[in-house]
């Protein structure tokens, strides 16, 4: 057969080729004669038009997906754009109807003028405002049809706030819509309450989205328990329940919530499916629920989901949450989040249209993740950490905490609860199938007012800095606590955890604009151990991570881990402990004494104080936030009284960690530099700043500093735009000093910048490039590196416009270091 010529095959051929592109896709030369040789129809074949003929299979297979992917994505488009149109719509009917009660509202204004003008008699003013005074719910029994008349109204409301215009929406800030976002989100405007609603697209199947909704407490991390008190069907085919439910607090500092709700499920004639709720109060003249004891009962206003079937599959959903969180019951610091719609939207709303995308992804994608687990189990161990860690933070009495007396300071709360195997649902008394000696867990928690710190990157120090605030001995007792065996207080070792590693055990389980989520596994590395310590070996610590994007607007910064053994099990005893930041609305905050530690104060640098923090922009963030950190702690009921010094004095020491980790990322405000940290101002560093300008005059023949003025060299050298880091001449170099922009480039401090080494910072590129260009610093004395990407100390990457690199000699001339100028630097 020609080169040439096309190869026309037998049915027989192509079934024999086709079975073994099902086997191995990419077969070998070898493998290919192999088949020629096993199959007697194919020996009249050469062996390079087998070989055509599997590049031509790849080829169809590949622009098969392709087309199936591009059907996907214009299938989604196609419902964005009709999500996009109603919106549209429902937005020019709110611009007519904000048009038509302006002109009303004038006509009013007019009217009450001349009416001022006519009669000024107070009788005459109160009669014209009698007819404010109609009940706007007539009161209802609670028997069926009473029932069916409260969940007919709810469902007009909840359809007007939907898609209608009941509800002033204004866009969500930082919030795009597009067809990979997680849809159309929105705040509302000028209403009673909080109120957020969402549009988006699902790959469930309607049904199958109102299942997974009702289910709350499988996606609402903070929704503790939904019971159905009592159900009933009505003559249309609808469902009509009834619910008390309750939420956790987010903060020690605040009550949890609970609500008394009646829940509408229905079929519109459309075939829409509806689930609205609302809370039933005294006025309706319902059903009642008795009030619960340590439970601020607020209010659902007519909320739900409106779930649509799209064409090709899929759904169309409608959220709309709308509250009133009695923002009255909680300290005057902390109800910006209360009164967040913003926050609303982020912790509810929107959680709720994430669950289903990552719902649908796992049923299209059940692939095995970390320590061969799939995503459904990844994601049930996720829920169990932060559950765990609500019910720390809140300490109910129903799941066995009891509060210990004071030490004669207010500032740690410390709880014990001696059956811990209702609390976490496990045989806590044989864990891994020993009986363990831990019979109770102890817990320490605080919260904490920050001011100027952006959550998200203090969440990333607090994660990837582990050693600047854990203590080492601490982490071996939890671990030892919930392994099988007797454990005992810590103590001094020999040994210490000379470092941490994280293994991803799943990257982005979720990751939207708003929120990005993880679960990974930290070793901690035992280094050093002798026989007499109490874990010899690694210690392991599962870890949820959640909130670390500081350009999401009002994100919660979470960090939340428990010890576990290596080869641990789903129904293993998990006693998480962490950290939560929820940033306040600058806007709404104001100074309150009954906050259990503020750390305002020492937070607040310059005579400026509060006054500049409204100057900060950029990576300072929003200037308030609080922080509750909560620990949890297994142990022997013979040594509660020990276990309880020792967790209050760990968590003060955490405490004491935070503030100063706070007050390095703090920006201070000093002169005219709002947002600049001084320098250090040792006779050293005034010496290395005079090095670092002198040899990079020597070496490239113009000078670094511009303009210097009456500055001293540091200070200039601190204050320059450009990202400078000076690195030392080791065999594996590390940074020994960096201006404010290269501390911000880093992420880091100048404590923690010789924990980090060169090649860190850049990636595979790059560090083939600079192994190639380095010999040149030794011999000319400089090299110019083109742009491209390298790492901050979070992972973070930030891309440069070129870089350069000399020696730093001394007086000596001999070289002191190396120093690393990026210029032009921004995170991606």
């Amino acid at each position: 057969m020609d080169n040439g010529k096309y190869v026309r095959y037998t049915p027989e051929q192509v079934e024999a080729l086709e079975r073994l592109y099902h086997e191995c896709p990419k077969p070998s030369s070898m493998r290919r004669q192999q088949l020629i040789r096993e199959c007697p129809i194919l020996s009249h074949i050469e062996p390079k038009q087998i070989k055509v003929w599997f590049q031509n299979r790849r080829c169809r297979e590949k622009q098969r997906k392709e087309a199936s992917r591009l059907q996907a994505v214009n299938r989604k488009l196609t419902a964005m754009n009709k999500l996009l149109m109603e919106e549209n719509d429902r937005l020019q009917k709110q611009v007519s109807q904000l048009v038509y009660e302006n002109s009303y509202f004038r006509q009013q204004t007019q009217n009450a003028t001349n009416l001022a003008t006519t009669d000024t008699s107070c009788e005459s003013v109160v009669t014209s405002g009698q007819h404010h005074l109609t009940p706007q719910h007539p009161p209802r029994d609670a028997s069926p049809a009473g029932l069916l008349s409260i969940a007919e109204e709810t469902l007009a409301q909840f359809l007007s706030k939907a898609t209608g215009t009941a509800v002033e929406w204004v866009q969500m800030p930082g919030m795009k819509p597009g067809p990979d976002s997680i849809g159309i989100v929105a705040i509302s405007h000028g209403c009673t309450g909080v109120a957020a609603r969402a549009c988006g697209l699902v790959g469930l199947e309607p049904t199958r989205v109102a299942e997974i909704l009702k289910d709350r407490p499988s996606w609402f991390r903070d929704c503790r328990a939904v019971d159905v008190v009592n159900a009933l069907s009505t003559g249309s085919g609808g469902t009509i329940e009834l619910l008390y439910m309750q939420l956790y607090a987010p903060t020690t500092l605040a009550p949890a919530r609970d609500f008394w709700l009646l829940r509408y499920t229905s079929v519109l004639e459309d075939g829409s499916l509806v689930v609205c709720e609302r809370s039933l109060n005294n006025t309706q003249n319902g059903p009642s629920m008795p009030p619960t004891q340590h439970f601020v009962r607020a209010e659902m206003l007519p909320s739900g989901y409106l779930i649509r079937p799209c064409e090709g599959g899929g759904s169309i959903i409608h959220v709309v949450d709308h509250m009133d969180l009695e923002p009255w019951s909680v300290p005057e610091v902390l109800r910006p989040l209360y009164e967040s719609s913003t926050l609303l939207a982020q912790k509810t709303t929107m959680a709720a249209l994430r669950h289903l995308r990552q719902v649908s992804q796992e049923v299209s994608q059940p692939n095995v993740t970390g320590w061969g687990r799939r995503p459904a189990a990844l994601r049930a161990l996720s829920q169990r950490l932060s559950k765990g860690f609500n019910e720390a933070v809140n300490g109910f009495a129903d799941e066995g905490w009891s509060m210990l007396e004071s030490d004669g300071i207010d500032d740690v709360t410390v709880l014990v609860n001696s059956s811990p195997a209702k609390m976490m649902g496990v045989n806590f008394s044989y864990a891994n199938g020993f009986p363990s000696m831990s019979n109770a867990v102890l817990c320490a928690k605080a919260s904490m007012l920050l001011q100027n710190v952006p959550p998200a990157i203090l969440l990333r120090f607090l994660r990837e800095h582990r050693s600047e605030w854990a203590d080492s001995g601490i982490d071996a007792y939890a671990a030892a606590a919930v392994k099988a065996g007797p454990c005992s207080l810590p103590m001094s070792r020999a040994g210490n955890f000379g470092g941490q590693v994280i293994l991803p055990l799943a990257h982005t389980i979720e990751h939207e604009e708003a929120s990005t989520s993880f679960m990974e596994v930290i070793k901690l590395e035992n280094m050093g151990y002798r026989e007499d310590m109490l874990m010899p070996g690694d210690v392991f610590l599962l870890q949820l991570c959640s909130g670390v994007d500081e350009n999401a607007v009002g994100t919660c910064a979470e960090l939340i881990f428990a010890p576990i053994d290596a080869s641990f099990s789903d129904d293993a005893p998990i006693i998480p402990s962490g950290f939560r930041i929820i940033p306040l609305d600058s806007g709404m905050d104001a100074s309150s004494p009954n906050r259990t530690l503020d750390l305002a104060s020492a937070l607040e640098v310059g005579p400026a104080g509060n006054r500049a923090s409204g100057d900060l922009s950029g990576r300072s963030g929003c200037t308030k936030s609080v922080m509750t950190i909560a620990f949890q702690f297994a142990f022997e009921m013979h040594l509660q009284e020990n276990v309880a010094s020792m967790a209050r004095q760990y968590v003060r020491s955490i405490i004491a960690s935070v503030q100063r980790v706070a007050l390095a990322l703090s920006p201070s405000h000093f002169g005219s530099h709002a947002g600049f940290r001084p320098p250090p101002g040792t006779p050293e560093a005034h010496t290395l700043a005079r090095w670092i300008c002198e040899s990079y005059r020597c070496y490239l023949g113009v000078e670094l500093l511009k303009n210097e003025g009456s500055e001293s060299i540091l200070k200039t050298l601190w204050h320059h735009s450009d990202a400078l880091m000076c690195c030392s001449l080791k065999t594996l170099p590390v940074f020994t000093f960096a201006n404010q922009a290269g501390l911000d480039m880093l992420e880091t401090t100048l404590v923690a910048l010789q924990d980090i080494t060169l090649e860190k910072i850049f990636d595979d590129n790059g560090r083939k490039t600079l192994y190639s260009e380095f010999p040149q610093i030794m011999q000319q004395g400089f090299m110019c590196l083109q742009g491209g990407i390298c790492l901050s100390s979070m992972g973070r990457p930030v891309s440069y416009e070129r870089a350069v690199a000399w020696k730093v000699l001394n007086e000596e001339e001999s070289a002191h270091c190396i120093c690393f100028m990026f210029i032009n630097w921004s995170f991606v």
